[in-house]
């Protein structure tokens, strides 16, 4: 059982009947009335966000999950395979259960994917990816002064902003976790 007391980024706990994890949270210690813990909190299966009060006193229990790395390897009528890559079982995954991970999911890829009691609830991607540009409009001179961009669409089929120096079969370095561009290269 943990104390809210003790909350810390990246602590994960069971909550209202799913695995939260800790995003923020703050110690307030009012002027007048009881001291309070003000936290965000991520539901790791949704990835909902949501602001929760708790007194200094409560516990709650510990979410303990497992991180195992795998592999992906192929996706087949909406079903994705992912290889352990220790123990070498597969193991498929629905287009709810990745969610927007697809947006960067390539074949080979390497991702650390959460199970917690037996039952898997997400995957964590690399922070960034390197993908390639498929289609896009063509480069135009002028205009650079603003920060212009248009739109490129990549590899994996996600439409990216980037600057307008980018062509198609350049390889772009994407944010996995805000979806940004970061560079080319």
């Amino acid at each position: 059982m943990i104390n809210s007391t003790d909350f810390r980024t990246g602590l994960t706990i069971e909550y209202d009947g799913g695995v939260w994890q800790i995003v923020d949270f703050q110690h307030v210690k009012p002027g007048k009335g009881a001291a309070f813990v003000r936290t965000k909190i991520k539901n790791v299966e949704t990835g909902a966000v949501v602001e929760r009060t708790f007194n200094p006193n409560e516990k709650m229990p510990a979410a303990h999950l497992e991180t195992h790395t795998m592999q992906y390897l192929y996706e087949a009528d909406g079903v994705y395979t992912f290889m352990n890559t220790e123990t070498y079982e597969q193991t498929e995954l629905s287009r709810e259960q990745l969610g927007d991970a697809l947006n960067y999911l390539m074949e080979n890829m390497e991702v650390a994917v959460q199970q917690f009691k037996g039952r898997i609830i997400g995957i964590q991607l690399p922070n960034s990816v390197s993908l390639k540009v498929i289609e896009c409009e063509p480069s135009v001179k002028g205009n650079t002064a603003t920060g212009a961009t248009k739109m490129a669409k990549v590899e994996t089929g996600y439409e990216v902003r980037v600057p307008l120096f980018i062509n198609e079969g350049d390889v772009l370095r994407i944010d996995t976790r805000t979806g940004n561009y970061i560079e080319r290269g």
